[in-house]
């Protein structure tokens, strides 16, 4: 009896199946982000005030009269879609595994997501019982952009080979653009002191950071201008190199992306930081994230993507028939 076609082409995958499920596991990465910061500027961080239950003896919201409605409603949905980030982050890794022919870096990779999703859960799990501190809330977003990090390099390495790493730029562009990660890294850190600081806790009698927001803000403003000025130096050089067409989207997208982010922060600080704004401002973030992660990883060439080879595509024939 044959195999139905579905399941013949999730137990071996095809490379677009593959780079199908690895966008979506960072579409799913972005999204969480950005719902966490929906929970934070609504105030629901304790919407759910127990953890890995919503109340003592329930897994789900109930009615209480100290916890509003759309309080729960909001955090609870930010857990389920906890669930669907790992459901996803699963298959692609049970994708990665079944394909043929077997590639050792892209399973790492896809491992390192399922992973990464039980380490946050636990990590938003230890911010509800600390009361939304705000050390809690600052890891908990960077863990979030180390994992939409390693989901980039999922995506990018889904659609290229397992050759050794050839640059296609020159050694002191590499080195400009590990100070542009260490910068970035940088970047993400400030600006979580500054929302450590700032009005949007995710509840409204948690503490904040006492440390000057005037302060944490230059701060964060002179690491985008330096980013900037990496970027410029980098494009410079760009100019005397023959760079690939998806580094030059990669690299126009970061330069697009980091001017909006810094004219969009100017703004979110004039107007004393309205809630939609910090929003499209941690979208942003995560977007900065993915074009620096694509600018390392367009600056070096892998091959192209390993084709399935005869015996494979023999072997799942006999096993459709």
């Amino acid at each position: 009896m044959s195999a139905p076609p579905l399941l013949s082409r999730v137990s071996r995958p095809s490379t677009a199946l593959m780079r199908a499920l690895a966008l979506a596991v960072l579409v799913t990465q972005v999204l969480i982000s950005v719902t966490g910061s929906v929970v934070r500027v609504t105030g629901s961080g304790l919407g759910c005030p127990t953890w890995p239950r919503c109340f003592p003896g329930s897994m789900v919201p109930v009615s209480h009269p100290e916890v509003s409605t759309l309080h729960q409603i909001i955090e609870f949905g930010n857990r389920l879609l906890t669930s669907v980030v790992g459901l996803v982050a699963l298959a692609c890794l049970f994708a990665a595994w079944r394909m043929r022919p077997y590639r050792s870096r892209l399973v790492r990779l896809a491992l390192i997501m399922p992973i990464g999703v039980a380490v946050q859960a636990v990590l938003g799990g230890i911010t509800v019982l600390v009361d939304l501190s705000w050390w809690s809330v600052s890891i908990h977003f960077l863990a979030s952009a180390v994992l939409i990090w390693f989901a980039t390099c999922l995506v990018k390495a889904a659609g290229e080979g397992d050759e050794p790493a050839r640059p296609v730029v020159p050694a002191r562009m590499r080195r400009l653009l590990v100070a542009l990660i260490a910068v970035t890294a940088a970047m993400l850190v400030a600006g979580t002191l500054v929302t450590a600081a700032g009005p949007h806790a995710g509840d409204a009698q948690t503490p904040r950071l006492a440390l000057p927001i005037p302060n944490l803000v230059q701060a964060h403003g002179l690491l985008v201008m330096a980013y900037l000025c990496l970027l410029a130096i980098f494009g410079v050089w760009l100019r005397n190199t023959r760079p690939t067409k998806a580094l030059l989207r990669s690299y126009g997208a970061a330069c697009v992306l980091v001017l909006a982010q810094g004219v969009l922060g100017s703004a979110q600080y004039a107007l004393g930081v309205p809630e939609a704004m910090v929003i499209f401002h941690v979208l942003g973030a995560t977007l900065v994230v993915i074009t620096t992660a694509l600018l390392w990883g367009e600056a070096r060439f892998r091959g192209p993507t390993p084709r399935r080879d005869t015996a494979a595509r023999s072997h799942e024939t006999a096993e459709v028939g």
